[in-house]
């Protein structure tokens, strides 16, 4: 009997990034002189406002990488507020800025603002903004951008505390509604913005429900979603669709891991295994898929799954060790 050949792996495509490749020393960019010299052309209606609202402005200069103009100004800080899209401060981060603050006696490090009838948005700052509020400043440095586009490049620009993936979604999501409705275009032309589809989804999942688990979900939703080609109003109405399928599949899923646990078996990685196991994307490497029939058929697999296939050992390779709900 001739031998059986051995069982070939599904070819894979990985995508990787290119590599940075490495600048040449001073090759891009304004000198200092560049920087300083009256080539700025001051925003002459900002720089008015600015001094109507009670503000003062420092310098004008053009920022060092792009040439762009940038007023340096000192604002009332009680005009100063977060843009309404990104995430909610966090108290103690907010704290720890503010006692560093106190023991130095200064503030280094000037926000970003733009101006919005009379009021100063800051997509980049809220939290040295709370922690001077807290110590009772009156006024705060900012730099304050001539394009309000700038305020919805939240993602990109706040690197002060690192975003986890539910403070990301909802930033996004929360992005989507405030253009619905302000500008024109399509969800894609906004891409730029929004950086990954799944946030939109997920952060109109976790707007329904915030103690949802999207981390469980997010490996799969990365593949099956792709930018909408619809206008904004539009694509914000599937979003909000496919929000409560993927909640319609979480409570499925909730539903076999209170069985699961009903059997005594206890481990944080519990909803993430059974997610895992309905995920029948981990044996499709290649081709398209959709968002709506990728989440019936994870749905119709959660509410047929067996509790008897689950295997003790199989769950401890992927989570580690379990717990059992009545070790002796």
């Amino acid at each position: 009997m001739a031998a059986k050949s051995p069982r070939k792996k599904a070819a894979t495509t990985t995508t990787r990034r290119p590599r940075r490749k490495k600048a040449e020393p001073a090759s891009k960019g304004l000198s200092a002189a560049e920087v300083a010299s009256e080539a700025a052309a001051p925003p002459t209606e900002l720089v008015q406002g600015i001094q109507e609202d009670g503000g003062h402005v420092l310098s004008v200069y053009r920022d060092p990488l792009g040439a762009h103009t940038v007023v340096f100004a000192v604002l009332p800080i009680d005009k100063v507020e977060p843009t309404p899209y990104q995430r909610d401060v966090s108290e103690p981060h907010v704290k720890r800025l503010a006692s560093a603050m106190e023991r130095l006696d200064r503030f280094l490090d000037p926000i970003i603002a733009i101006r919005k009838e009379g009021r100063y948005w800051t997509p980049n700052g809220n939290h040295r903004l709370q922690a001077s509020k807290l110590l009772g400043g009156k006024s705060i440095m900012a730099l304050v951008l001539p394009e309000e586009d700038v305020a919805y490049q939240i993602l990109a620009l706040n690197t002060e505390k690192a975003h986890n993936l539910k403070e990301r979604s909802l930033e996004v999501i929360r992005m989507h509604r405030g253009l619905t409705g302000a500008r024109a275009g399509r969800e894609s032309d906004f891409a730029h913005l929004f950086e990954e589809p799944a946030f939109l989804t997920l952060g109109a999942a976790y707007e329904k429900r915030p103690r949802f688990s999207g981390g469980a979900y997010h490996p799969f939703i990365k593949r099956a979603e792709s930018f909408l080609q619809l206008p904004l109003a539009e694509a914000l109405q599937v979003r909000e669709t496919r929000a409560d399928k993927l909640l319609e599949l979480d409570d499925a899923v909730a539903t076999v891991v209170d069985a699961l646990k009903g059997r005594g078996l206890q481990s944080p990685y519990l909803k993430n295994f059974v997610v895992a196991r309905i995920n029948f994307l981990r044996f499709k490497k290649e081709g398209p898929v959709e968002f709506e029939p990728t989440v019936a058929r994870m749905i119709s697999s959660a509410r047929r799954f067996n509790l008897d296939k689950v295997n003790r050992e199989d769950l401890g390779r992927m989570s580690g060790p379990l717990l059992a709900e009545d070790s002796e």
